[in-house]
């Protein structure tokens, strides 16, 4: 019998040449499941921009083909993107419990929780999505409940790593499932996709136990001290081992932080944290207790404007004033590009006489697998074809030299783009297959890309220029200016300090303006074009710099 034409493809629109917005899509025929469905944070020049979630158009195009959303874990770059996708496609979502329970929060923000359809899976649960089945393999993370995906295709099994380290010593006990990998290793995978984060890092990743010892040394040399650890809010395992220490040194805890109170609430209320009777206060509380029999664990290790760290440091938080009998602990890893924001952080704490701890090498583990690790996922796996994940590029090309190492063929390794399309067939042959709409999709408040490129441009064009409004009422009957212009500047210069150039710019209008009325060059966007066109040269010429220019001309 023929063998069949259909091919799998396997495209990612996001999770590539950048850490975030992962979403995997794997589409046979006429059926399509997705794998995670993350943001990523605005970079600086993007203004205003509250997130970044990808573009989605394929799949809105496809969406009767949709069998499922897959989740590996409860992370925004694999998850928080879910609202505003459920906006436009509606398909069943599949999360171990924790995950799901953290999504659920977020839902319930969005008032989305009512019409989303939520599966819960285990690690070893299977689900049928059409011609795909797919595994919940359990592993190691820096949150509970992480898993890879091993999914069962019409042309062989593709293995997702999701985000993962090997744990040996886990704070829940459950070890990533080596073995499983290992079976489908035997069987055999057709396509490998694995993460890339630390794959410049040699060795091992420390287990998370290390952090446990180290905040032990640190509660014990400050029982005279308040103590404040800001890690992320989805660092359960981090939050337990502060639990346990404080209540090793008789200290309340309070919880400080709107994403760390939700995921802590969604842990202890699913079993994932085991949290003594009375050990945990509300933040409204500290005032009831001694400074040194209380710690407080809140967000903000990475910097964010309006996280409870951050307002504590700038005075504020409506619960907490820092004080030089504090002890703040920065228990994370500053992100790429976030260094100026912990820094400007420190410093405020330092001016304030706040005792700060931030050696990352003691007081926080990585939650991604280092290289050795990464070689473990290629030995146990033993794919045919591999295609390096979650990653900026360079992360992506040190993966493909780590697989070239293991032993894999250069020409069975894709380094992908957003949006690239790979098809594998029966025949065992896999191809590059063109592309399909991908990109960044801009969220601001509820907006959803509906601030683009042009908007973006006229944003940083006013927050480095300012800008100049010119207001004037043409009588076009008569052929004359009968008021104005008048001259209204923001963000260009100070009034009071500029009349003389003012005044200029506006003498300028007027002679512009009465030139066009009197020739009779009444089209309206000829008239503005030609204001602006002059008066952005006189202002060049006379300051070197170059405000957006809104003529405002109406006709009477």
């Amino acid at each position: 019998m023929a063998k069949s034409k259909s091919k799998l493809k396997v495209m990612l629109l996001g999770g590539l040449c950048e850490i975030g917005e992962n979403l995997t899509v794997l589409e046979y025929e006429n059926d399509i499941i997705v794998i995670d469905c993350g943001l990523a944070f605005p970079d600086e020049d993007m203004l205003g921009i509250d997130l970044v979630i990808p573009d989605i158009t394929y799949l809105e195009k496809n969406k009767e083909k949709i069998k499922g959303i897959l989740l590996t874990h409860g992370h925004e770059d694999h998850i928080g993107a879910i609202p505003s996708v459920l906006r436009v496609i509606d398909p069943p979502i599949y999360g171990t419990p924790l995950t799901l329970g953290i999504l659920e929060n977020k839902l319930e923000e969005h008032d989305l929780l009512s019409r989303a359809k939520l599966v819960t899976v285990t690690p070893g649960s299977k689900v049928r999505l059409g011609v795909f089945e797919a595994e919940f393999i359990r592993v190691n993370h820096s949150i509970p409940d992480a898993c890879c995906i091993a999914v069962r295709t019409p042309v062989g099994v593709v293995m997702h790593s999701g985000d993962f380290k090997l744990d040996v010593s886990p704070i829940d006990g459950e070890m990533m499932d080596l073995t499983r990998i290992g079976e489908y290793g035997r069987e055999g995978v057709v396509l490998l996709m694995c993460e890339s984060t630390n794959v410049e890092r040699p060795g091992f990743t420390p287990s998370e136990r290390k952090v446990g010892s180290s905040l032990d040394q640190i509660f014990r040399s400050n029982t005279d001290r308040r103590v404040i650890v800001a890690t992320f809010s989805s660092n359960v395992h981090r939050v337990q081992q502060i639990i346990d220490v404080s209540v090793r040194y008789g200290r309340k805890v309070a919880i400080t932080g709107r994403s760390m109170t939700n995921v802590v609430g969604a842990a202890v209320r699913l079993g994932y944290m085991n949290v003594p009777p009375d050990a945990l206060i509300d933040i409204s509380e500290i005032g009831k207790y001694p400074a040194k029999r209380l710690t407080i664990v809140t967000t903000g290790s990475q910097g964010e404007p309006m996280s409870a760290l951050y307002r504590m440091a700038f005075s504020e938080h409506s619960a907490v004033e820092l004080t030089s009998n504090d002890l703040v602990v920065l228990s994370s890893h500053a992100i790429p590009g976030n260094e100026l924001l912990v820094g400007r952080i420190v410093n405020e704490m330092y001016k304030r006489g706040v005792n700060v701890y931030h050696d990352e090498a003691e007081v926080h583990v990585s939650g991604h697998a280092c290289q050795e690790e990464l070689k473990l996922m290629h030995a146990l796996v033993k794919p045919k074809f591999f295609v390096p994940i979650h990653g900026e590029y360079r992360h992506l090309m040190q993966h493909k030299e780590l697989a070239e190492f293991m032993g894999m063929p250069s020409n069975n390794i894709f380094v992908l783009n957003i949006g690239d399309v790979i098809e594998i067939g029966r025949d065992g042959k896999c191809k590059r297959a063109g592309t399909v709409p991908s990109g960044h999709v801009l969220v601001d408040g509820y907006g959803v890309g509906d601030v683009g490129n042009i908007v973006l441009r006229d944003r940083r064009h006013l927050s480095q220029d300012g800008l100049i409004v010119v207001v004037a009422t043409v009588d076009e009957a008569m052929g004359e200016v009968v008021s104005g212009p008048d001259i209204i500047s923001r963000g260009f210069v100070y009034v009071r300090e500029s009349e003389e150039l003012l005044d200029e710019v506006k003498h300028l209008s007027e002679k512009v303006l009465k030139r066009n009325v009197e020739r009779g060059s009444t089209e309206w966007n000829m008239l503005k074009t030609n204001l602006k066109d002059e008066l952005t040269r006189y202002i060049y010429s006379k300051t070197k710099r170059k405000p957006m220019i809104l003529p405002v001309i109406m006709n009477v």
